[in-house]
Parts: structure tokens; sequence; C-alpha cells
């Protein structure tokens, strides 16, 4: 009982911390002006960089071992460019255009994708239980998008794009590094995607370049929150839970990632969220269940979020 009270205070924890680094990243948006790119690129490179960091120095782990195969040299780079880097960037993206529950929620349809391509790459139907799922989805997404109002969308359009984009990045995030990760664990592959990631984020937004981003006590503590809490801390917290908890029991209890990031955007930042959204919010979460009733292993679950 003790070890699984630690479990659940792990991955409360780092889905919390998940949650509320969403909304932190969107009053850096809205009050403080800093660009999605910018954000994407710090956060990346300065994360990888302590996480690979921490893995030589404490872990005594060859953490130059990916580099030396052909094959995952390829494969580590399609993860950092296209899966991190891609789902981080379409992810701050959909916040910035609209809000960090919404974005959230849109996020968390990549479930449904992982479960349709699956389904038409062994050509065979999924399951009941995944049935019901893909339609509690499409019917949270539609009250999410619609507030009510039927025959249009309430939300910015580009908004929507985003977030559908974050879905299909996390999907593919999840699904291309599997080999990755059975051959040199999640902490290798996570630190050298994100730094790839942040590598390729310079390029369009380099970290020295802040544009019209105003620096003060509070955007900077809330720059660090992103990087170490929202990040690292989350990141080991959900990777120690797996060691208290089934990854099932995980799966479950990280909903609350999207009931912080709604409940925080509307009580901090007074983003407006009629009974509609919430009724779209309580859909796609169960579908979140739905689909989380079916236990996974450790490894595809460390895959799913270390974000």
């Amino acid at each position: 009982m003790k070890r699984k009270s630690i479990g659940i205070f792990l991955v409360l924890t780092a889905a919390i911390s998940w949650g509320v680094s969403g909304s932190v990243a969107q009053y850096l948006f809205t009050e403080k002006h800093f660009s999605t790119g910018w954000l994407v690129s710090i956060r990346l490179l300065t994360s990888g960089v302590i996480l690979l960091s921490y893995l030589g120095l404490t872990k005594n782990k060859d953490i130059w071992n990916i580099w030396k195969r052909r094959a995952s040299v390829g494969n580590i780079l399609i993860f950092g460019l296209l899966g991190m880097a891609g789902v981080q960037f379409t992810y701050f993206a959909a916040i910035e255009t609209s809000n960090a529950a919404t974005a959230t929620l849109l996020q968390y349809l990549a479930p449904v994708l992982i479960i349709l391509y699956i389904a038409l790459k062994r050509r065979t139907i999924p399951p009941f239980q995944h049935v019901i799922g893909i339609i509690t989805a499409l019917l949270g997404t539609y009250f999410l998008v619609s507030a009510g109002h039927f025959s249009t969308i309430s939300i910015r359009p580009e908004a929507l794009a985003w977030g559908l984009n974050s879905a299909f990045f996390l999907a593919l995030y999840t699904l291309q590094p599997a080999q990755l990760l059975k051959e040199f664990g999640s902490t290798i592959v996570v630190a050298w995607g994100m730094i790839i990631g942040g590598l390729g984020m310079s390029f369009v937004s380099p970290p020295w370049e802040t544009g019209d981003g105003v620096f003060s006590f509070s955007s900077i503590l809330a720059i660090v929150f992103v990087i170490l809490i929202g990040t690292l801390v989350a990141f080991f917290c959900y990777l120690e839970s797996l060691k208290h908890l089934e990854a099932a029991e995980t799966s479950l209890l990280s909903c609350a990632e999207p009931l912080s990031a709604a409940f925080l955007a509307v009580i901090w930042l007074k983003v407006p969220f009629s009974v509609y959204e919430w009724i779209g919010a309580f859909f796609i979460l169960t579908t979140i269940l739905l689909l989380s009733l079916k236990r996974k292993s450790p490894e595809r679950k460390l895959a799913e979020k270390t974000m």
C-alpha cells in the first residue's frame, strides 16, 4: 500500500506538472509575448543538456552508443526533428492560438490516431472498447470546438489545426522510436531527442533572439518552471512512478494533466470555458479512461508520455 501511495503521488505530480506547464506557457505567450519557436528551442536544448549530463555523470551510461550504429542514427534524427520538435512546437502553437486547456485536450486525441493506424496496418477492426473510445473522442472534439454553436467552429481554425497536428505528432512520437527505446532505454532516447529537436528549432528560432519577449522576474520564473518542473521533474516523477504502479494505473492517473490545465487556465488566466466545452473535456477524458483499461508495457508508456 505504501509503494502504491508513493506511485500515485509521483504520477499525479508528473501529470499536474505537465498540465500547469501548459498554462505557464500560455502566460509567457499572452502576457510576456515570447514566441512559440523560441520557447520550444530553449526548453528542448536546456532540458536535453541537463538530462544527458545527468545520465553521463551519475548513471555511468555510455551516452554515445546511440551514434555508433547507422540505423539508430537515422531513427534518432527522425525522432528528434519530427517526433520531439514536432510535438512540442505544434502543442505550444495550439496554446498560443487558443489556450492551454483546449490544446492539451486536443493533443489527447493521439491514442485514437494510434488505434486507427494499427487497425489499418493490421487490416483489422478495432475492439469494441476502442470503437466506443473513438466515438467519445469525436463527440468530445465536437463539443470542444463548437462550444454549443453546433453549426460553426467556436475556436480559431488555426488553433484547431495546430491542436490536431499536435495529436498527430504525439502519435508519431509514440510509435516511431519503439526500436530505440528497446535498445537504449527511454532516458537516453528522450535526452538526445530533446537536443536534436532543440538544435533543429534553433535554425528557425535561435535561443539568443527573443523577439518581443519581455524579461522580468515573473517571466524568468515561468521559463525556469517550464524547463525544470514541466519537463525534467515531470519526466523523472513519471519514470519513477512506474516502479510502484502498473502502467495501466499511471495511464488513468495521467488524466490529471488535461484537468489541471483546464482548471488553471480558467482560474488563473481567466479563459472562458462554457458548459459545452466542459462536456467535450468529459468525453475526451472518458476516451483516455477507455483506452487505458488495457494494460500497456512500461516501455510503451514511457514512449507515450515523456513530455
